[in-house]
């Protein structure tokens, strides 16, 4: 995903409610940690955030617990990252 906006937008990775932050044009990736694994995202889009719940093959009851987030140089994230 990437920050086309002119402030910072928080992004949520559920269901443990991971956040990390984007300051405009930043992108970022997400990504489960194992792979193999047919991930589909549900979002929720709000003003200032998204919120991220990534499933299992469709299939909303199976949640992808572990994920990762990189930056574009594909440096991984720790949650908090950049957080005002």
């Amino acid at each position: 995903m990437e920050n086309a906006g002119k402030g910072d937008l928080c992004l949520f990775i559920e269901p443990y409610g991971e956040d990390f932050c984007l300051k405009p044009g930043e992108v970022f990736t997400v990504a489960p940690e194992a792979e193999g694994i047919d991930v589909w995202f549900s979002t929720l889009v709000w003003e200032g955030g998204i919120t991220v719940w990534p499933y299992e093959d469709g299939d909303p009851t199976k949640i992808v617990l572990e994920c990762t987030v990189t930056d574009a140089n594909g440096i991984r994230l720790e949650c908090g990252h950049q957080r005002p």
